[in-house]
């Protein structure tokens, strides 16, 4: 069994963000995989995808304060900020977070630990909505 399509996210402001709720309610089949995989690609270059600890807020801004003290806005070495001057910045951190994710199925769920979701990294201070490629495959329950 094959499912692919693109996930929309609405615009979010700077930040990470937990979407493992909106990923999964965008692919009901994946209730109908035995065993399998799920492929997610952001498909963009100034936000990214991971995935790590869901219950406290506390890691989400831990993220963005080591983020924003890694890779700062408006250091002089920057020539790509035409586009402002979140937007290298945002590239690399992109890069450093990553921008796809594989993820096993496992008799119709995602076979996550218990405390891990999916994060849009959002490194933009205005990125806009957001696409997700979606690929899952596996055998059929």
């Amino acid at each position: 069994m094959w499912v692919q399509r693109e996930i929309r996210l609405n615009a979010r402001p700077r930040g990470f963000h937990l979407v493992t709720s909106e990923v999964l309610s965008a692919l009901p089949e994946l209730h109908d995989i035995d065993r399998g995989l799920l492929s997610l690609l952001i498909r963009h270059t100034s936000a990214g995808l991971t995935l790590n600890e869901n219950a406290s807020p506390d890691v989400r801004r831990d993220f963005e304060s080591w983020f924003d003290r890694a890779v700062p806005e408006g250091a002089d070495y920057w020539t790509h900020t035409l586009e402002g001057d979140d937007d290298m910045p945002a590239h690399i951190k992109a890069t450093l977070a990553g921008a796809s994710l594989t993820l096993p199925i496992a008799h119709g769920r995602l076979a996550l630990g218990t405390w891990q979701g999916i994060y849009l990294c959002e490194f933009r201070n205005h990125g806009g909505p957001r696409a997700i490629a979606a690929t899952a495959w596996g055998e059929e329950r």
